[in-house]
């Protein structure tokens, strides 16, 4: 419990819900602030009690009205700080433009970087992020970055839903093998994984299976669910390949788009996702949708980052 030991919880328009989970979790209300737009669209911010010297904590996540999302993050942290804030730190599950992390081609931007420039301008001392699409997202910072893992939770879940023999952990490509091996090791499974060649960035061609599925349970891992393109597409071809079910476990749910449509008419017999970014609409048009709540996770980070302790305990396991 933070109560009365200078920690001030403030929120955003983007996620307000995961807000009131945490502030929940540390015993806090959440602090007053108000965030409106004006006639022409600026993002007008007052804070309505003394930050001063207090342990502050901003929390927005990159979703939605992406640019607002960030443009409220970067003036609510601004705000504290002239207000003489002792630290600010922004907490924000899903990065902004985490997916613009490379020069990938001639003349492109490298946005994360330009993102990590803007949060410190404004005067953030601290990030707290959660599964970074790219890890060297983390080196684009000159401040502290917690970037903490969907991955405890995750296994949790299967452990408890799941016979654990029948079930094989399948990465929908070669880039997650890693977040796939790793999930697999700690449960004791095989493992497999899809080869895919993309003709454009985000529209998959072909795709090929390395590893066995037949009369097993399909779980495909991943850190980001947008189109839903690549998750569908993997499904059908492990239906094909024999995979008794199928589900598949993704930190971010962005589901933009004909995403919705594409899961409930897929192989797929749940899509999981994490409360990053705000799913009850989503829950409410789509029947195969469940999610894992990990405002507790952030909760005791927010706690552990206040009192000076290490955050490296929660990589491995679940708050209790």
């Amino acid at each position: 419990m933070l109560n009365g030991t200078g920690v001030k919880i403030f929120t955003g328009t983007s996620h307000p819900e995961l807000a009131e989970i945490i502030a929940r979790r540390l015993g806090l209300s959440l602090a007053k602030a108000e965030v409106t737009k004006s006639g022409i669209g600026e993002t007008q911010v007052c804070i309505a009690e003394s930050v001063r010297e207090n342990d502050v904590y901003i929390i927005n996540t990159g979703c939605g009205a992406v640019n607002t999302a960030l443009m409220e993050l970067c003036i609510m942290i601004h705000a504290c700080k002239i207000a003489s804030a002792k630290r600010i730190t922004a907490v924000v599950p899903l990065f902004p433009y985490a997916r613009q992390d490379k020069k990938d081609k001639s003349r492109a931007p490298i946005t994360a970087k330009l993102v990590a420039n803007m949060l410190q301008k404004s005067g953030c001392d601290h990030v707290i992020t959660m599964d970074l699409h790219a890890s060297q997202i983390q080196g684009f910072f000159d401040v502290p970055v917690d970037k903490l893992y969907a991955e405890p939770s995750s296994i949790l879940y299967i452990r408890t839903h799941f016979d654990v023999k029948n079930v094989v952990i399948v990465s929908p490509d070669a880039g997650g093998a890693k977040r796939a091996t790793s999930i697999a090791d700690r449960l004791g499974v095989d493992f497999a994984l899809f080869h895919k060649e993309r003709k454009k960035a985000n529209a998959v061609s072909r795709m090929v299976l390395v590893g066995h599925v037949k009369d097993k349970v399909a779980i495909l891992v991943d850190d980001m669910a947008d189109t839903c393109g690549t998750l569908c597409l993997a499904a059908q071809h492990l239906a094909e390949a024999g995979a008794s079910k199928i589900y598949a476990i993704v930190t971010h749910g962005i589901l933009s788009g004909n995403a919705l449509k594409s899961v409930e008419e897929s192989s797929l017999e749940k899509l999981i996702v994490t409360n990053t970014l705000p799913q009850t609409d989503n829950q409410a048009k789509c029947s195969k949708i469940e999610v894992i709540d990990i405002g507790p996770v952030l909760g005791e980070v927010i706690r552990r980052s206040h009192y000076g302790e290490s955050v490296s305990k929660l990589f491995h396991e679940v708050p209790y």
